[in-house]
């Protein structure tokens, strides 16, 4: 029984991880695709490849997850906070992914853990969500604008005496690099996020000890987000590609090089599982700022910023909402309750 339980646990992660690849596709090529440096086919091709090289870049950011935020103890009762928290993230994914607003799966998982948690009474780790998500969270939008608008005034400054045309061309080039750069960064931060719920679910199903991450948990995750990413995100990717602003390939440039910035940082030095959506998001504000402000489309991103604010305790609800039914089809009566 405890073994068909991590089963479908793990089968529901991956699925987690897949939704997560093609709700966050955008993250990486939206940029690539508006303007024109990469056709949206090689462009998700090329995401999908540096996606899965990048889950196998590190581990810090699975450890957080698998062990920082919240205690699931073992049996079905673990199981099933861990199950609920995965429905929960992908209900939020699939409605957000529905309207083509790019909020955060990482955030949406996150907010998850914490949502089941309390709903199962399980101890959850409000220092280390402050930590590890809240503080981050606010830090890396803000590290993504002002770094993307000094970036770009430094580029605008390096190429002010050259022709556009062959400047555009040029700079079409780099985005095919900086947009494998970010994808990368995509992989070592959401593929990441998915390890450590797996693990959670085999420590909790008796399978595993520890925070290490199994070499089959990495395979499995990272092939699931690149397959995901591959399936594309087309309604976020409007988002991202056009409706903030129209970019031109050196400003796409810029906003992908500093979004990939921002994400190694945080996942190598202080494993934060911070959100690619967010980063990219507030880069493309910021290189966009430096046209003038008024051409940014400040509408559709006060949008955006409204679905990160709720993130966090939407996809809370839904897996508190989740966890009824699954802890009455899983668990015998709960001897916390």
């Amino acid at each position: 029984m405890e073994l068909a339980l991590v089963i479908v646990v793990v089968a529901v992660a991956l699925t987690f991880d897949f939704t997560n690849g093609f709700h966050d596709a955008a993250n990486a090529i939206a940029t690539s695709v508006s303007t024109r440096a990469l056709t949206p086919r090689i462009a998700l091709l090329m995401a999908a490849v540096f996606n899965l090289i990048g889950a196998f870049l590190g581990t810090g950011v699975a450890e957080t997850i698998g062990s920082g935020i919240v205690d699931v103890g073992g049996g079905a009762y673990g199981m099933a906070i861990v199950l609920a928290s995965l429905l929960g993230a992908i209900g939020w994914n699939l409605v957000t992914w529905r309207v083509g607003l790019p909020s955060s799966s990482s955030h949406a998982l996150i907010g998850a853990l914490a949502g089941a948690g309390v709903a199962s009474s399980a101890t959850v780790h409000w220092s280390v969500i402050l930590d590890k998500v809240i503080i981050p969270m606010v830090i890396s939008p803000l590290s993504g604008f002002l770094l993307g608008y000094l970036v770009m005034v430094v580029i605008l400054w390096a190429v002010r005496r050259q022709a556009p045309a062959p400047t555009h061309r040029r700079f079409r080039m780099l985005q095919t690099v900086s947009a494998a750069a970010m994808a990368l960064g995509h992989g070592l931060q959401d593929a990441q996020k998915t390890m450590g719920v797996i693990v959670l679910a085999l420590v909790a199903g008796g399978f595993h000890e520890g925070e290490s991450i199994p070499w089959w948990v990495k395979l499995s995750a990272a092939l699931a987000i690149s397959l995901g990413t591959y399936s594309g995100g087309w309604r976020i990717m409007r988002t991202l590609g056009r409706r903030i602003i129209h970019l031109d390939p050196a400003r796409g440039f810029a906003a992908e090089a500093v979004s990939a910035s921002v994400l190694y940082v945080a996942a190598l030095t202080f494993h934060a599982p911070v959100s690619t959506t967010h980063t990219i998001s507030s880069a493309i504000m910021g290189v966009g700022a430096t046209k003038r402000f008024s051409a940014v489309r400040w509408g559709v991103a006060r949008s955006m910023v409204g679905a990160w604010v709720l993130t966090l305790p939407a996809a809370g609800l839904f897996a508190a909402l989740f966890y009824v039914p699954v802890h009455f089809l899983l668990c015998a009566p709960d001897p916390h309750a």
